[in-house]
């Protein structure tokens, strides 16, 4: 029975997730053309925000926000993930290394679907009781008036995030731990589900307290070995760069692959990976104080760079630069076998550690992706804290077997959720995107008149009634 939906589920999928790949391609190259390449022109203002938090008070009221940098490693968390590691490794065995270059492309592509989510997010955001909340649930309830539209989302990010993915991520952890260390599949499963109780039990503000600490040490602790692997090989990477090149245009066949399967690859590793578009990001971009919608939408645009063109990126180097891309070995085991070729067998245990980072810290960013959308189906009724109660205890289960058993269908299930996800965003996204693009043109007229931009309801009259959390002054 298991197997027989599971089957029916990926004959579902596999047509779906190509033509949403494709979608995905195609919205990321409109609203590239309607914001005129804001990815690309304001890089600068991006980092400029991510540094300049407006929660910079030490009052008590500030404390009890969430920065713009708070809100952004929550999504980061979510996003960089075991995929970073074990997912580029089997890009490049099934699409060659030309996968990478296209992986690329579709990062400077879509990452401008995550300006205009996060930036729609922050606009029809709603105050909560911890921190503003909001998400592709709100702004298509707010904006399109379709709360039946809304609550589709609402159940099928809750699948794929909050639940069916984290006992993924739980099950990564708990198999390189037990390979490298020899621990024991159910002394993980306790430790993994003590540590994630006791942080979402903390709601959002120890979440985003959590991943501000454990995001930048992982990311940064990842680039370092990565830096010193292309350091020590710093004569293979002209060879390097042009191997990718030259398979992701079908001019290298003896390194494995064809064009459509590395641009096919490449494409779904990058969207997969970054998340651009799938609407799961604008539920941490809702949460950050800032005084402008568009602040938070260009600081999430960084994310996805963060992801794709430097954590992923830093994996395909320390493949690719070992040679060892074609030796038989896929997934996470290639990554091992690639990083123990540079530094030893040490390797292999920097790459468990690795993952319990990554990992632990997606299953508590997808956690509170869940939180988000199981609170607005609740819709502020009485028993809103119970369901939010239960839904973690749940997950403390879901965590528990996740860490002991691998389940065919739970794949299924993730792809499956997804598809839905996206779909319900991308149609939110393209019908609301024209309020994204009207911010943008006004932040970047008081950028030039030498303001720091700050947005009222007002400026959008005819959406000002949905939009009370920017009335008067923040």
């Amino acid at each position: 029975m298991e197997q027989t939906i599971t089957n029916f589920l990926n004959t579902i999928n596999e047509p779906l997730g190509g033509l949403m790949v494709a979608i995905l391609s195609i919205t990321g190259i409109w609203f590239t053309i309607r914001t005129r390449g804001v990815q690309f022109r304001m890089i600068g203002e991006m980092f400029h925000l991510l540094f300049h938090s407006d929660n910079s008070s030490s009052d008590e009221k500030n404390q009890k926000r969430v920065s713009s940098f708070e809100a952004f490693t929550v999504s980061l968390a979510s996003r960089v993930g075991t995929g970073n590691l074990a997912g580029v490794a089997t890009a490049i065995v099934i699409g060659g290394p030309g996968a990478i270059f296209w992986m690329w492309v579709m990062a400077l592509i879509g990452s401008v679907n995550t300006f205009i989510e996060c930036t729609l997010a922050q606009l029809f955001k709603t105050r909560g009781e911890e921190s503003f909340i909001g998400g592709p649930a709100y702004y298509i309830t707010k904006g399109l008036h379709k709360r039946w539209f809304a609550c589709i989302f609402a159940v099928a990010i809750i699948g794929q995030f909050g639940l069916t993915n984290n006992m993924v991520q739980a099950n990564t952890i708990s198999s390189a731990f037990s390979q490298a260390f020899g621990f024991s599949p159910t002394a993980m499963a306790i430790v993994l589900t003590t540590l994630t109780i006791i942080v979402v039990f903390g709601g959002i503000q120890r979440i985003a307290k959590v991943c501000s600490v454990i995001v930048p040490i992982m990311a940064l602790g990842y680039l370092t070995i990565a830096i010193w692997v292309i350091i020590s090989n710093v004569t293979m990477i002209p060879d390097v760069l042009r191997l990718i090149v030259k398979s992701a245009f079908g001019l290298d066949q003896a390194v494995g692959g064809t064009i459509g399967m590395a641009i096919t690859m490449g494409f779904k590793r990058g969207i997969f990976s970054n998340e651009a578009g799938e609407g799961s990001a604008p539920n941490a971009a809702a949460t950050a104080h800032v005084s402008h919608p568009v602040k938070q939408g260009l600081i999430q645009t960084l994310g996805v760079f963060t992801d794709t063109l430097i954590v992923c990126s830093c994996t395909a180097f320390i493949i690719l630069c070992s040679g060892l891309y074609n030796c038989g070995e896929n997934g996470i085991e290639l990554t091992q076998v690639a990083l123990s070729a540079h530094i030893g067998e040490v390797g292999k245990t920097i790459i468990a550690v690795a993952i319990l980072f990554f990992a632990f810290s997606s299953v508590i960013g997808n956690y509170y992706y869940g939180e988000c959308n199981v609170a607005f189906l609740c819709n502020g009724k009485s028993y809103t804290k119970a369901a939010i109660h239960g839904y973690r205890v749940i997950l403390g289960v879901i965590i528990f077997l996740g860490s002991l058993m691998t389940i065919d269908i739970v794949w299924a299930l993730v792809d499956f959720f997804m598809v839905i996800m996206t779909s319900c965003n991308l149609i939110a996204i393209m019908l609301l995107g024209k309020y994204a693009i009207r911010l943008l043109d006004d932040y970047q007229q008081q950028r030039k008149a030498g303001k720091d931009p700050k947005y009222k309801a007002e400026t959008c009259k005819e959406i000002a009634d949905e939009t009370e959390c920017w009335r008067g002054s923040e």
